[in-house]
């Protein structure tokens, strides 16, 4: 079968005919060419009759124009290619030397080889290439690029440049010197380099105000929760010191009722109510418009303690020794948070039923505290994963303060 191209040896560049090859091996010092059956690539925009020699060079197309139908007219455009070496025209014997000399030979330019290796190896035809790097002045490969992108539908893109014989070696140096790539090069990346700073800097000064937001946002919810809490403590201490004044006051009228039993059992005359100094009078409590709040875990705790004390007034060293045991419990746990010997209590043990189990409120104060009842309400347990330090710290707070008081619970 009759080869339908040659293909360069060197770089795989498929060419129509002898010409090509002898351009192609002027411009790239490449000069193993074979005879390939292989036809050249020949792709038609549907849209515009725009011939496209490579996939690339159609993909450049399709995102310049938006046309993405081509015909694949390989097969039609494929001749058998002659491997005559085109004759260069005769010269007449009797035309003067001077006019020889005066004639002016057409040349195509000298570009950059090994960009334009790159070019044709990406798709694009020798002549396009060519013209590329001679237009864009030998600059760069995106350079040459974006030139065919700018020009595809010029009408000689095709054609390879000639330029005069007199004016090549001129006409292949870039439009810059060395030199003034090399500057430019410079200024590019000096450019490149102040807006990537730039850019970083507006990111951190985003990131800085993002930090300030943030902060200002933990600083104002740390606030309220330490004035929440501030105002708890206050209603807390409000509500002991009332407390402590109404137990006092029940001691002292105990004690003027004991008083006057005393001075009625000795047949003395009771004391004239006109010199008994009046009791300050009880003060209406005003009634809260306010929404009522729920009790909190501390606040059911001392209820729970208060409770507990009064169900056995009578017996003041059972209640304290109630409190100092549970006391130890809690404090056990606190201290060893991992141990479960002191996170498990046996509810039929004699001991604990004496001490805690047998009085009312006792087991209610350790299920607040978070203990569960376990294998058939055999052992109160508090698991590792329910230990609060929190409520730990407030359960203890509450026994140490109903230890201390002399007058907790009495009302």
């Amino acid at each position: 079968m009759a080869g339908l191209s040659l293909k360069c040896g060197d770089c795989g560049a498929l060419l129509r005919s002898v010409q090509e090859a002898q351009d192609h091996a002027e411009l790239t010092s490449h000069s193993n060419f074979s005879e390939s059956t292989e036809a050249v690539l020949n792709l038609v925009c549907a849209t515009c009759d725009k011939p496209c020699r490579s996939k690339t060079e159609s993909d450049l197309h399709t995102k310049r124009t938006g046309h993405s139908e081509f015909t694949d007219k390989t097969a039609e455009a494929a001749e058998p290619i002659s491997l005559e070496v085109p004759k260069a025209a005769p010269m007449d014997a009797n035309e003067p030397a001077a006019d020889a000399s005066t004639s002016t030979e057409m040349v195509a330019p000298e570009v950059d080889k090994k960009i334009l290796e790159e070019l044709e190896a990406m798709g694009f035809p020798r002549a396009r290439a060519t013209r590329a790097l001679h237009y864009s002045g030998n600059a760069s490969l995106e350079a040459a690029v974006n030139w065919v992108v700018e020009h595809e539908n010029d009408p000689d893109i095709d054609e390879m440049p000639m330029v005069p014989v007199n004016s090549k070696a001129e006409a292949s140096k870039p439009s810059l010197t060395p030199e003034e790539v090399k500057q430019k090069a410079q200024e590019l990346r000096e450019r490149a380099r102040k807006k990537k700073e730039e850019e970083e800097k507006i990111a951190e000064r985003e990131r800085e105000k993002e930090r300030i937001r943030i902060g200002k946002e933990l600083l104002e919810a740390k606030r309220i929760e330490e004035e929440n809490e501030r105002k708890r403590l206050m209603a807390l201490r409000k509500a002991e010191k009332e407390e402590e004044k109404r137990a006092r006051e029940k001691v002292r009228q105990k004690l003027e009722e004991d008083k006057a039993e005393r001075r009625r059992k000795l047949g003395l005359p009771l004391e004239d109510p006109a010199t008994v100094k009046p009791s300050a009078p009880v003060v209406e409590e005003k009634k809260s418009m306010l929404p009522v709040r729920p009790a909190t875990k501390q606040e059911q705790m001392r209820e729970c303690l208060r409770s507990l004390k009064q169900n056995h007034k009578d017996d003041d060293a059972k209640v304290k020794r109630a409190f100092q045991t549970l006391l130890t419990y809690i404090g056990n746990v606190a201290k060893n948070p991992s141990e479960e010997k002191f996170r498990k209590i046996r509810l039929n043990n004699q001991t604990f039923q004496d001490r805690v189990g047998s009085l009312e409120g006792g087991i209610r104060f350790l299920e607040l505290c978070g203990f569960e009842k376990i294998e058939s309400d055999e052992f109160f347990f508090l698991a590792r994963d329910k230990v609060d330090m929190a409520v730990l710290n407030s359960a203890g707070s509450e026994l140490t303060s109903a230890i201390n008081n002399p007058f907790f619970g009495v009302l």
